[in-house]
């Protein structure tokens, strides 16, 4: 025995001695070929092999290779790849590429060189909207990425945005782009109460952002299949980088306040058209100061008051943020620490907003095989809210308070008796809060089983917790008389496992080939609880513990689950010849059996024209791509259970039962979304001059819609799959670097447009009561429809509407409905600017939409010439007096309704070009700093919202319609502007 463990340890270490004897170290240098300098980071491969390391912090590096290994693999973002033979010691130098074509672009389940794509992306890095105070990371986008409309909404804190992908592709179903980070998919819906939604988005920080990248067109989205029919949105977080580690502190602060105020009536302005109103009443000459006491019941109108109600909806806003990041790094292992603290004051009254975050991402290489890491992110934010824009409790409701009205009363106190509630009560009795914590992390493993096949696992979370917690006091106009709270705490988790394996190959030096299998498995679940009290001591014992009386309880559980199957190839020929194709499955538990599963294939061309032998040696031409794509996407973001009957639990007499509450409807389908794209890549003069042209046309088909069913069913709707509807339009970016010596300047513009059609519709949707949107067939989704206002009758001030034969009447009943207003824009676009000079930095962001009607909702009460007392704007002053007047607003008359009907009177222009942000700043020497052992510092002044031009006569052409519902685009309702912010700050390195 013992000679045989001799044995066995002799063969043993004879193996040993062959496997250590087929192996080679090779060491060297990379540097650039610029300037020399050494390059940290640069990935150094064994062609064929599995071996493979990076350059140290001064260039360096040493990799052991199998000892037939001949030619090693540099590369390096921002440089061409190199392969350079194997010697002892090899001291080697890079060449920057072409900064435009050599940019990574993150694509679906991956990376891609931006020279290779053969499908529609728009890129926004870090460098274009760092040090701006953003509400949220997605308004980066806005007026830099082509083919995406944003609407701020609103310039209430938290406010959700409106983000268009080429066009509106849905009518019911979410109408929101995806939204992965960091290959987690994300909850973008609000999880708050009904008539205070939030932007969930809000709670993650703009600072640890890398890159966004918008998938357009079907090429690039469909491998996101069932949740791509909106566009995804692709955020990849900041990460450690080989090298020392760095320290980055920042701070800033800064001002704001409304980007515009409107001007009201003061008490004189006041008297004298509401006596004129009163005088030429339909029901005879009134005394105003009898029907003001009427209405108010207050003798105001005799009083010497002049309040300016309006200013007091705002306040002067604030906003800093103290930021610090930890990076670096090694061959094995690159890390990122950071954490932040924002804090925001609005411009609304009580609207403040403060977040906390932290981050910690990690990549650590095992060995040449083995790879893990993780990306762990967790948000505090408190959301002090304002209340919907047709919420009494509004403050910009404030504007209808008449003049007249003192603010305080006799006691000190803020005067309860108003013509409208005043809600400046509820500043001292009332708050309304949102707390939120929310964690997006990730933890992945990769595997490589072979040079040219690597599988990868990541498990993702997004976990979102939301708490509410309203009070409303004695004094207050829905607390009263004994004090109202109401608490709702939800939470929503949701759990994504994805694995794919992904291949690359070249064969031979014309044939490239790569791709992956994958699959998906997601689940999600929203619980929540709710309670509302009655019945306090005191406003000062708000917590819903101390109420009297626990008036009402609920809670609910909703789950949902997808399971999915994709792959996608590229294939590369003569480095010039493109070919993309992909394909997903998704099955999702929203839709019933037989409806379950659907697919959603894909496929791109792409030709680089510019390495053709007619044009390779063109001193004009840099580069010329033309690509073309076509594919189908889904939309699934329709509720959990929108396919099933339902049931929920009811009492009656202290007796438990069940009452149905949907009828189920099992063929309940996806909207599908096919769509062609043709496109073209250009650069002249060493790419100086470059830019993009797109054509698109999107169809969706089996919209789904909520429709009307006869009362005597029981069920006030039903949901179906009933309609279509096309999107088709332009894009076109441009890029210059026009200025290239001591003096930097580089520009760049885009414009897009959409055109948007319902191609089919079972059931027309007319408008509101009061709102003017509506669907039909030919028609663009929301266009504006209603009586058509033909200004005022010269000889009387009578209010005139055009009639079927073109002729006007008073008679509104007479008037004719028909189309007028399109809220979608004709165009809208970016002008991006960028200066340096020395140490000197100057970014300009415009922005700019041209069409885009709004229906002025607000001008119901306030600019309706005096037809009841809410205060007016003062453009109603230029009211018809004699006979020969040429105005647009009528005579007033009180309670008479003189062009006070629905009409098109109220919709007005929404073009607008904003100058979005300036950004100016001051690099410090690097000798100077030197001393202080300072890597970088800058200091720099900031501006977002500084000029708004536009005919709009709201408060801002960038309107909320969330109260309204999504179909009626465009329509305002008190709905706050936007804020104009001055802010100044500092970046330190060390």
């Amino acid at each position: 025995m013992k000679n045989m463990y001799r044995l066995c340890f002799a063969v043993m270490l004879l193996l040993s001695q062959a496997a250590w004897s087929q192996t080679k170290e090779v060491s060297g240098k990379v540097t650039d070929s610029k300037d020399g300098s050494a390059l940290p980071g640069v990935t150094i491969k064994q062609k064929g092999g599995t071996s493979n390391t990076v350059s140290l912090v001064d260039g360096t590096f040493k990799l052991s290779v199998s000892s037939s290994a001949t030619t090693l693999i540099f590369s390096f973002v921002g440089y061409t790849d190199q392969e350079v033979p194997i010697s002892s010691v090899m001291n080697v130098t890079l060449v920057p590429a072409n900064k435009a074509l050599s940019e990574v672009v993150v694509v679906g389940y991956g990376t891609k060189i931006k020279r290779d794509v053969t499908s529609s992306i728009s890129k926004v890095g870090a460098k274009d909207f760092q040090n701006l105070p953003l509400p949220s990371f997605e308004s980066a986008l806005q007026g830099r990425a082509a083919g995406v409309f944003i609407n701020q909404g609103s310039g209430k804190l938290g406010q959700g945005l409106n983000i268009r992908v080429r066009g509106i592709s849905s009518i019911s179903a979410n109408q929101q782009p995806f939204i992965v980070i960091d290959g987690v998919p994300v909850v973008s819906q609000s999880l708050g109460s009904f008539t205070e939604n939030d932007n969930p988005l809000a709670t993650i920080n703009p600072d640890d952002i890398e890159s966004i990248e918008v998938l357009k067109d079907a090429a690039s989205a469909a491998i996101y299949g069932a949740r791509a029919s909106n566009g995804v949105l692709l955020v990849t977080t900041k990460s450690g980088k080989v090298g020392k580690t760095k320290v980055n502190i920042g701070y800033f602060t800064g001002w704001s306040d409304p980007t515009k105020k409107q001007k009201f009536l003061n008490s004189a302005q006041y008297k004298e058209l509401f006596s004129v109103a009163a005088e030429h009443s339909d029901f005879g000459a009134l005394d105003p100061a009898e029907e003001f006491e009427f209405e108010t019941g207050t003798t105001d109108w005799n009083s010497t008051n002049d309040v300016n109600w309006a200013d007091q909806a705002f306040q002067k806003g604030s906003i800093s943020q103290y930021s610090v990041s930890l990076a670096g790094g090694d061959a094995k292992t690159k890390f990122l620490v950071s954490g932040s603290w924002n804090d925001q004051k609005g411009i609304i009254l009580s609207n403040r907003l403060d977040r906390a975050n932290g981050r910690v991402n990690l990549d650590h290489t095992l060995n040449s095989r083995i790879r893990f890491g993780m990306n762990l992110s967790m948000t505090k934010s408190r959301n002090y809210r304002v209340s919907s824009d047709n919420a009494f409790t509004n403050p910009l409701q404030l504007n209808a308070l008449p003049p007249l009205h003192p603010l305080r009363g006799t006691d000190g106190e803020y005067n309860s008796a108003t013509l409208y509630y005043n809600n400046l009560i509820d500043q001292k009795g009332a708050f309304n809060v949102n707390t939120t914590y929310r964690s997006i992390s990730n933890a992945y493993a990769e595997l490589t089983i072979t040079p040219d096949i690597m599988f990868r696992s990541q498990i993702g979370l997004d976990w979102n917790n939301l708490q509410e917690e309203q009070f409303l006091g004695k004094e207050t106009l829905d607390g009263a008389p004994t004090g109202n709270s109401f608490n709702n705490q939800v939470t929503a988790t949701i759990v994504t496992a994805t694995n794919t394996l992904n291949f690359k190959k070249s064969i031979g030096d014309n044939h490239n080939i790569d791709g992956l299998l994958g699959t998906e498995f997601q689940t999600g679940n929203t619980s929540g609880a709710s309670v509302t009290g009655i019945g306090f001591p005191s406003d000062r014992f708000s917590k819903i513990a101390s109420a009297a009386i626990i008036q009402a309880g609920s809670s609910t559980e909703t789950r949902f689950a997808f399971l999915s199957y994709f792959a996608k190839a590229n294939y590369k020929f003569m480095d010039r010849y493109l070919l993309g194709a992909s394909f997903r499955v998704d099955g999702s538990s929203r839709f019933g059996k037989d409806k379950r599963y659907g697919s959603f294939p894909a496929v791109s061309l792409g030709w680089i024209v510019s390495e053709e032998n007619f044009l390779r040696n063109s001193k004009a031409l840099s580069f010329l791509k033309l690509r073309g794509s076509y594919g189908r996407t889904g939309n699934a973001e329709i509720g959990n259970f929108s396919s099933l009957s339902l049931y929920s639990a009811t009492a009656y007499a202290d007796i438990a039962g069940l009452i149905a509450t949907q009828i189920g409807v099992p063929d309940l389908s996806w909207e599908k979304t096919t769509q062609f794209d043709i496109g073209l890549d250009f650069g002249f003069f060493n790419n100086r001059l470059s830019g993009e042209v797109d054509y698109f046309s999107k169809k969706t088909n089996d919209l789904l819609l909520n429709v009307p069913l006869p009362s005597s069913n029981g069920f006030t709707s039903i949901t179906k799959n009933i309609g279509d509807m096309e999107n088709k339009g332009w894009e076109l970016v441009l890029n210059g670097s026009i200025l290239t010596g001591a003096f930097k300047w580089n520009a760049s513009v885009n414009v897009s447009t959409y055109e948007n059609k319902v191609t089919r519709l079972v059931i027309p949707v007319p408008p509101g009561t009061r709102t003017i949107g509506r669907l039909a067939v030919g028609q663009p989704f929301g266009q504006f429809y209603g009586k058509m206002y033909a200004g005022v009758d010269e000889t009387n001030g009578d209010a005139l509407y055009y009639q079927a034969d073109k002729t006007t009447t008073n008679d509104y009943s007479l008037a004719v409905d028909t189309i007028v207003g399109n809220p979608n824009p004709d165009y809208y676009g970016g002008l991006n600017n960028h200066f340096s000079f020395k140490g000197f930095d100057l970014d300009v962001q415009c922005q700019f939409v041209k069409g885009g009607d709004i229906y002025n909702m607000a001008g119901f009460f306030q600019s309706v010439n005096g037809d009841y007392f809410d205060n007016q704007t003062v453009d109603q002053m230029n009211y018809w007096k004699n006979p020969g007047d040429k105005t647009d607003i009528p005579q007033p008359r009180l309670y008479s309704g003189n062009g006070a009907g629905k009409s098109s009177r109220w919709v007005q222009d929404g073009s607008y070009f904003r100058v979005k942000s300036v950004n100016l700043g001051y690099n410090f020497p690097r000798k100077l700093l030197s001393r202080y052992h300072i890597d970088n510092a800058r200091v720099y002044v900031a501006g977002s919202n500084l000029v708004t031009l536009t005919k709009y006569k709201g408060y801002d052409p960038e309107v909320n319609s969330g109260f309204v519902g999504t179909l009626n685009l465009g329509h305002d309702f008190y709905t706050p502007p936007q804020a104009r912010t001055i802010s100044v700050g500092i970046n330190l390195g060390f």
